[in-house]
């Protein structure tokens, strides 16, 4: 079948009701393609693009019209990659315990990063950099053995068949033969993506300015299927995505999808920014990295390249700190479930796939001994993960009348404290049982 009869085809299925795409979810198939995005726990994201030159925001500066769209894309004549080490990225993704990472392969601009046929705004027609810069960081990625994602940018500000040009600016209001060729070179263009690299996973965005109806969402992720079967695709695609992207901000109740990411920069800037210094320390990052763990989702760290390929020294450091730790604790994270309701424990906790191992994390210096409440089981051992400490523990409060378990105190020595955050590993006599009750009192006789 050729390509124009498979998009004619897909095209006439651009609507599926809710309750098709929840059977399709329930789909055993579904979740074995989403396994390992639920075991890999960490992820980089990598902002890079045009906008590094100045260091301004990404597309939005021109958009809100904090500068005129000119000015914005001299920024072209700027951007050198002449310093870009794709494997010095790679090396540092993985020394960080990320598992996946994705890359801006276009942004709203519209300023593509490989060598796409479908336009000439590309970083190798237009700027010195002359080259595709996609394919070596995805050859870097799989020597690694790491999954790759593609951002994508569903609209495109830039192109003269898009209706939106700027907050207050519209090239049209309806135009159905403009809109039919912009579809048309978004699906080119993600097809070219999809037969080059064959990503693992596509994190799409700028999905809130037309339906999924317009956008031919059904359509599209049928083509992404037909072209990669195993790739996962995030939610920004109006209900045909496989999880969830919160942005930001922490969630304090995991989010209602099965799978989700928090997706959160290092400092206050997706991209490259020289006068942003307000950086997220490591001990930050790695206490919102154990509650995105606790609620059984990952996260998604970004960071932004200058333009001419180097990543900034906050950020660098920040990736090997937080490489320390996962190193040290990486049973506690990765392949683990969503640990056990908060109120059993002052803190964030993860549980093994099959529920015997309870890990504590511990981000502060406890003020005496560490407690464990509603735990029914019988505990095995416990000892500090990476440190092989083993320690006691004792329960207090337990009545022989009563069903309501006693409190697990739990002591944990100076000496055995993480710098950062330290991590118990408590090994049970089976799956982990909660008491959920409300408590009991003694019967009179």
């Amino acid at each position: 079948m050729s390509y124009r009869s498979l998009f004619l085809l897909i095209c006439l299925c651009s609507f599926l009701p809710d309750t098709i795409r929840s059977q399709e979810k329930a789909d055993p198939e579904f979740a074995a393609r989403m396994q390992w995005f639920k075991d890999a726990k960490l992820g980089i994201f990598i902002h890079w693009g045009i906008y590094a030159v100045d260091g301004i925001d990404e597309s939005w500066s021109f958009y809100n019209g904090y500068l005129s769209y000119e000015d914005y894309m001299k920024q072209l004549n700027g951007f050198t990659a002449k310093n870009y080490d794709p494997d010095y990225w790679a090396d540092l993704i993985q020394k960080s315990g990320a598992k996946y990472t994705v890359l801006t392969t276009k942004h709203h601009d519209g300023v593509a990063l490989w060598d796409t046929e479908q336009s000439d705004l590309n970083v190798v027609d237009k700027t010195p950099a002359g080259r595709d810069l996609v394919a070596p960081f995805v050859d870097a990625i799989r020597k690694r053995d790491l999954k790759m994602g593609l951002y994508y940018s569903l609209l495109d500000w830039s192109d003269p068949n898009y209706p939106n040009f700027t907050r207050n600016q519209k090239r049209y209001e309806n135009d159905p033969a403009k809109w039919d060729r912009f579809v048309k070179f978004n699906f080119g263009q993600l097809r070219e993506l999809s037969t080059r690299f064959k990503p693992d996973l596509y994190w799409f965005d700028g999905d809130w300015e037309q339906s999924a109806e317009k956008w031919k969402a059904a359509a599209l992720r049928d083509s992404l299927r037909h072209w990669s079967p195993s790739v996962i695709l995030n939610s920004r695609l109006q209900g045909y995505g496989d999880y969830a992207t919160p942005e930001q901000g922490l969630p304090i109740v995991p989010p209602s999808e099965p799978y989700w990411e928090l997706c959160m920069t290092t400092n206050d800037s997706w991209g490259y920014q020289y006068n942003d210094h307000n950086f997220k320390t490591v001990n930050q990052v790695i206490r919102i990295f154990i509650d995105c763990l606790s609620m059984g989702g990952n996260l998604l760290l970004d960071i932004g390249p200058k333009a001419d390929g180097t990543i900034p020294s906050e950020q660098v450091e920040i990736l090997e700190g937080l490489g320390r730790w996962t190193k040290k604790h990486q049973d506690a994270i990765y392949g683990t479930e969503a640990g056990i309701p908060p109120g059993h424990y002052y803190g964030p906790t993860t549980l093994s796939k099959d529920k015997t191992m309870l890990y504590l994390f511990v981000p502060h210096r406890p003020n005496g001994p560490l407690v464990v409440k509603g735990l029914k089981n019988k505990i095995n051992r416990i000892w500090v993960l990476g440190n092989g400490t083993k320690l006691s523990h004792k329960i207090v409060g337990k009545a022989y009348w009563s069903s309501v378990p006693g409190l697990c105190y739990i002591d944990l020595p100076e000496e055995a404290l993480d710098p950062e955050v330290t991590v118990l590993a408590v090994l049970l006599d089976g799956p982990v049982e909660l008491y959920r009750e409300r408590g009991q009192v003694i019967e009179s006789n």
